[in-house]
């Protein structure tokens, strides 16, 4: 389908709101009206948008969980428990995977199992089957501002039901959301469906309202080189600007170097600005998200809590408005609300003692925000360079020649060329570029640092180091070394 990066117009937005409505019943109690109204009404210290901007003022680092049940008094106990005992300053709701393939009928029977059993047969909360009614209760019931997460390439409905129901944050994108989640959704089907979510919050904002929107920028969460996810949060954040999104959180998903992850952190915020400013988009506030390891953990709790209170020093030293936090039951599956709650206390222990400190700026810092910047700058120009102008246009055409490409991703539109693998320090690079438009002096830096690495194992560079990589953190180490290292 054609797609370009321009602004809906009213009667654009509007007839295709009419369809999406539709789709489920529930989609009958959003009023827009109504809805605006209310949304006025919401204090700020329940307004996500209004609740980031503060903490970027203030220079603080908040703690936000993820968790989601099946119905709604659990899913209200969920997220009492988590504010009260593990002092949560933002609230999630992770949506159920039927909804994220927009399988409404599937969810309401895993709804009605839930009832039977008396406990979550779902993997997350069905917002769209509770509807507008549903959302409200859950935000009535709690203290903290909440927001939809979940992995959905066709959001429309969705972000409908949860913005109409109190929920003032979305995260997610066109790329995000799709690439790392999905087979068969093609890239401009999913940035159409998406510019549907963003026009939406533009629409709101028109009105008054305040609401944040969140691209998710671990992607895979394995082994992303930073420019790789960098240069995906900006493509996102410019889109949703050229909607009217207002509120922007853009994110970056661990991988273990101090160094790298606070000069991707810091180059992510400070390369967004730019490409925002130098298109126009003059008055969008960022704010920025570092998520925790989100590869493999160890199955050891206390080697756990390890990873996560590295997380969560390593955000905060970057500067992070927010850290996403895990779980010492990773390894285990979905965790208890108890072993959930344990997650944030050991964050925001952490948060409460290295509050005020910053990684110094210091000439290794600044080079690597450096070799970010320039990597990151070069898939992003590439981009409009093939749509002439259009980041829409580019962001397709760029996936066809794998200008844009992910690593580990499952889309059938990803060229799965580029393969990552850690330097001797640990930062992660680039293995293979495949078509990724590097500058010889970037693809000589990467290949540098890796051969680096091999000397010290005695081993040629190779993919092996890919492999062991992956596994790595789940054994107790960052890199992936031979045995006899």
């Amino acid at each position: 389908m054609k797609v370009e990066n321009k602004r809906w117009t009213d009667e654009e937005f509007f007839a295709e709101r009419e369809k999406v409505l539709k789709q489920w019943p529930t989609g009958d109690e959003v009023d827009s009206q109504e809805a605006i109204d209310f949304l006025k009404k919401i204090p700020a210290e329940k307004n996500f948008a209004e609740v980031m901007a503060k903490a970027k003022r203030e220079g603080k680092t908040l703690a936000q969980p993820r968790a989601g049940v099946a119905l709604i008094d659990k899913h209200i106990e969920l997220l009492t428990f988590l504010t009260d005992q593990g002092g949560a300053d933002l609230l999630p709701s992770t949506i159920d995977s039927y909804t994220r393939q927009n399988r409404y009928d599937e969810c309401e029977v895993g709804i009605k199992e839930s009832l039977k059993a008396g406990r979550s047969l779902l993997n997350g909360f069905p917002a769209v089957n509770h509807g507008v009614k549903g959302c409200r209760m859950v935000y009535d019931a709690v203290s903290k501002p909440l927001q939809a997460r979940h992995g959905t390439p066709d959001s429309r409905l969705l972000s409908e039901i949860i913005h109409a129901g109190g929920f003032t944050s979305n995260e997610g994108g066109a790329i995000s959301y799709n690439v790392p989640y999905a087979k068969s959704v093609p890239i401009d089907r999913c940035l159409h469906d998406w510019q549907y979510c963003d026009r939406l919050v533009g629409f709101y904002e028109e009105n008054g309202v305040h609401i944040n929107r969140e691209p998710f920028g671990p992607l895979t969460g394995t082994l992303c080189p930073p420019s790789t996810s960098n240069a995906v949060a900006i493509v996102e954040a410019l889109l949703a600007a050229e909607q009217g999104v207002k509120n922007i959180t853009v994110g970056y998903g661990q991988c273990g170097n101090l160094i790298q992850d606070v000069a991707a952190i810091r180059s992510l915020e400070e390369q967004v600005n730019e490409y925002l400013k130098k298109y126009g988009y003059n008055d969008v506030l960022i704010t920025t998200v570092f998520h925790q390891w989100m590869g493999g953990f160890p199955q050891d709790e206390a080697k756990a809590f390890g990873v996560i209170s590295w997380g969560a020093a390593t955000g905060s030293l970057a500067g992070a408005t927010k850290v996403i936090v895990k779980t010492p039951h990773e390894a285990i599956g979905i965790p208890t609300k108890e072993a959930n709650a344990e997650g944030i206390r050991a964050t925001k222990m952490v948060l409460n003692m290295t509050e005020g400190q910053l990684l110094p700026e210091g000439k290794e810092l600044r080079a690597e925000i450096e070799l970010i910047k320039a990597e990151t700058r070069c898939i992003v120009d590439k981009l409009f360079e093939l749509g002439k102008g259009d980041l829409a246009v580019g962001t397709v055409e760029g996936f066809a020649q794998g200008v844009m490409d992910v690593p580990f991703a499952p889309s059938k539109y990803n060229a799965g060329k580029m393969m990552p693998a850690r330097d001797n320090n640990g930062a992660v690079r680039y293995l293979f570029t495949g078509n990724l438009p590097f500058t010889k002096d970037i693809l000589d830096i990467n290949k540098a640092k890796l051969e680096e690495r091999a000397k010290f194992e005695g081993r040629p560079v190779s993919f092996d180091m890919t492999t062991d990589d992956i596994f790595a953190v789940g054994f107790g180490r960052l890199i992936g070394r031979p045995k006899n290292n």
